[in-house]
C-alpha cells in the first residue's frame, strides 16, 4: 500500500528530525553575520566553490531580488548547520523575460552532510515556493546532486547559459509543464 509506505516514511523521518532536533526557519537579520561565516566555511570543504559563496549571499541579500521567506536556516540544537536562498531572476528572451527562482547557494555543515539536511532545505523551500505562486527554479550545481529533486539540464528546457558547461546549468519545474514555452538564456 502505497500511502502507509509514504505514512511510514514521514514517520521515520519526524522520528529523524526529533532525534536529531532539527528545525527548518527563515533567517533572522540578526544571523547574517553567523550565516556569512557558515557559508563560508561550509564551502572551504566543498567539492565545488569559487570562495566568493558568501559574499554572493549578502549580494543577493541586498538585491531587489532577495526573498527573505524563501532564505532558510536549519538548525539543530539551536545552531546553524544548513542554508539555502531563492531568490527572484529572469530567464531573457528575445520577446520577453520568464520569472523564475534562482537556488544559490545551498550549504550544510561537514559534520551534517549526507544526513539529509540538505535535501530537507531544498524540499521545505519548494514548498514555500509553490505556495508563494513560484513555478520553476535555476541553479549551477552537481547534476549528480540535483537530479533527485527533478533538475535536468537548463538546456533541455531550451533555456541556455554561454558562460558556465551545460550539464552544470540546470531547471525544475515546480508546476508541471511550467517552462513548457520558456525559451531563453541565463546569465550568471
Amino acid at each position: 500500500n502505497l500511502s502507509s509506505h509514504s505514512s511510514k516514511n514521514r514517520t521515520t523521518n519526524l522520528l529523524e528530525d526529533l532525534k536529531m532536533n532539527l528545525t527548518i526557519r527563515t533567517e533572522h537579520e540578526k544571523e547574517f553575520n553567523q550565516i556569512y561565516d557558515f557559508v563560508r566555511i561550509a564551502f572551504e570543504t566543498a567539492q565545488v566553490s569559487d570562495g566568493n559563496e558568501q559574499n554572493f549571499v549578502n549580494e543577493l541579500r541586498a538585491s531587489e531580488n532577495y526573498i527573505p521567506e524563501l532564505a532558510l536556516v536549519a538548525l539543530v540544537d539551536g545552531n546553524i548547520v544548513g542554508h539555502i536562498m531563492l531568490t527572484k531572476y529572469i530567464v531573457q528572451d528575445l520577446n520577453q523575460n520568464h520569472d523564475v527562482l534562482l537556488l544559490a547557494p545551498l550549504s550544510v555543515d561537514l559534520n551534517y552532510r549526507g544526513q539529509g539536511i540538505g535535501s530537507k532545505l531544498v524540499m521545505k523551500s519548494f514548498e514555500l515556493a509553490r505556495k508563494m505562486g513560484y513555478t520553476a527554479v535555476v541553479l549551477v550545481g552537481d547534476p549528480a546532486y540535483y537530479q533527485r529533486f527533478g533538475f535536468k539540464s537548463s538546456v533541455d528546457f531550451g533555456i541556455n547559459c554561454h558562460e558556465i558547461p551545460a550539464q552544470y546549468v540546470q531547471a525544475c519545474e515546480l508546476v508541471e509543464g511550467s517552462l513548457d514555452n520558456v525559451f531563453g538564456t541565463l546569465t550568471f
